[in-house]
């Protein structure tokens, strides 16, 4: 049978949605790899700390360019857009740590915090923070640019105010409430990228095209309850992190099987879209 035929949209959108799945295999196999060298940690961002945390870091801000890359049209195009900017920041503010979490790294915190970002990460994380505000401020500005210019659906302007409220209020958190950021920014961007990516698949899965299958509209409830179900869960257990069983780290594996499931079904959705472009014809 020959080969169907693909525009270079086509091809270069569907490369995107597999680097963009790929993501989380690269996430799992830096952790895996790096358990000989530091053991077990109490969840999946704490590996953040060890050599993992290269190729952590790197699968978060590919994923974030893929999503927004990725986000097309219609209600799931502003959740999609509203999702992609919390990986960075996932990335950039590594989680609150207790002393003797990870090994080898030191840890001195008040009685007041109890975890904390060990000292020697904090002029990462800043400078981190400077570049998400920096460059954040700049795609935000452009993409006014282009909106007005109409190279862009006047309903991308919900994606730029969603952006643009994002980007201040991450700027005025780290400026008037440092200590804050550094014990929360972590888990609250991930809590909030997951809570985007169920919200999509429900909006997906309610709103679904007449031509969808069954079953694909199916599986979409089905991961929006499941990420749900989980996240609420990750959360209860939050303060039992270092219990028997890595509550947290189990619970931060399944979110990720679950995202990448839902990427899954997305790419099987539009994978033979004839114009992927954003702009509605």
């Amino acid at each position: 049978m020959p080969a169907r035929a693909v525009t270079s949209p086509q091809r270069t959108y569907r490369y995107l949605r597999i680097a963009a799945a790929l993501t989380v295999p690269t996430i799992f196999v830096a952790v895996a790899a790096a358990i000989p060298v530091v053991g077990v940690l109490p969840s999946i961002s704490h590996y953040f700390y060890s050599p993992a945390r290269t190729a952590f870091t790197a699968a978060l801000i590919a994923a974030s360019v893929c999503l927004l890359a990725l986000s097309g049209r219609g209600p799931s195009r502003a959740l999609l857009d509203a999702a992609a900017l919390f990986p960075p920041l996932v990335a950039i503010i590594p989680v609150a740590v207790v002393p003797g979490s990870v090994p080898d790294v030191p840890v001195e915190v008040d009685a007041d915090c109890g975890m904390c970002v060990p000292a020697p990460f904090v002029p990462g994380v800043d400078n981190g923070i400077v570049v998400y505000l920096a460059v954040g401020a700049l795609a935000v500005a452009i993409g006014a640019v282009l909106v007005a210019r109409g190279e862009v659906a006047r309903d991308g302007a919900i994606s730029l105010a969603i952006a643009a409220a994002v980007v201040a209020v991450v700027g005025l958190v780290w400026w008037l409430a440092h200590p804050a950021l550094l014990r929360w920014g972590h888990a609250v961007a991930a809590a909030l990228f997951f809570t985007l990516i169920a919200i999509t698949a429900l909006v997906e899965a309610l709103r679904a095209p007449s031509d969808m299958p069954r079953w694909m509209r199916t599986s979409y409830l089905v991961l929006a309850i499941a990420l749900a179900v989980v996240l609420v869960a990750t959360i209860a257990l939050g303060d039992a992190r270092f219990a028997a069983g890595r509550p947290v780290l189990i619970g931060e594996a399944i979110a990720l099987v679950l995202f990448a499931a839902f990427w899954v079904l997305q790419s099987a959705q539009h994978w033979r879209d004839p114009d992927p472009a954003l702009r509605a014809p």
